[in-house]
């Protein structure tokens, strides 16, 4: 384990704090004026789920801690949880809730995902920049409504709410960006 200065900590980085590994998952480094730097940083525990939010001076160091990523495919849900299937080994990783909260109406059969491992423990899952989905259901466009950039609501295929041009319905595949939700156009 190497020592990380404080100040170069991003979100995503792993780091071992209290003899738990935790993600951090948001930093920012404040200077006041008359004062010495310091870096604000909130830090989620793996295996509790708990958040820390600490504050030390930017010449502080925290352990940090070497991720994995590894592409698994989702397979599917049950009562222990969301399994992913290894594409080459077909091991299979069940995460629980907690881990797939955030991302969960992001799931797609078949699709690739990346989950983050940190001492052969799972500590997240990634999605893609943007996935194709499939448009479920759309209220009809509004005649006249053309002339502005017009948006409607629609819902698709895993129950996610997206805000789209009017001309899309349903059965049409859009693709969506991950990061926020939003709209990046038809797909092919």
């Amino acid at each position: 384990m190497a020592n990380t200065p404080v100040i170069n900590l991003r979100k995503g980085h792993a780091v071992r704090h209290n003899n738990d590994v935790c993600l951090v998952t948001d930093t920012e480094l404040k200077t006041p004026p008359r004062m010495a730097s310091y870096v604000q940083m909130s830090i989620r525990s793996i295996t509790t789920g708990k958040v820390h939010n600490l504050r030390m001076t930017s010449n502080e160091s925290l352990d940090s801690v070497v991720l994995n990523k590894d592409a698994h495919e989702y397979s599917y849900k049950d009562g222990d949880g969301y399994h992913f299937i290894h594409p080459e080994t077909f091991e299979d990783v069940t995460l629980n809730e907690s881990l797939v909260k955030p991302v969960k109406l992001y799931l797609l059969e078949g699709q690739k995902y990346l989950i983050v491992f940190t001492d052969d423990v799972v500590a997240g899952l990634e999605l893609p920049p943007s996935m194709v989905m499939t448009v479920t259901e759309a209220p009809e466009g509004v005649k006249g409504d053309s002339a502005n950039n017009v948006y409607k609501a629609c819902v698709l295929e895993t129950g996610l709410s997206v805000q789209v041009p009017l001309f899309i319905n349903p059965g049409d595949k859009i693709t969506v960006k991950t990061e926020d939700g939003s709209y990046l156009g038809r797909a092919s």
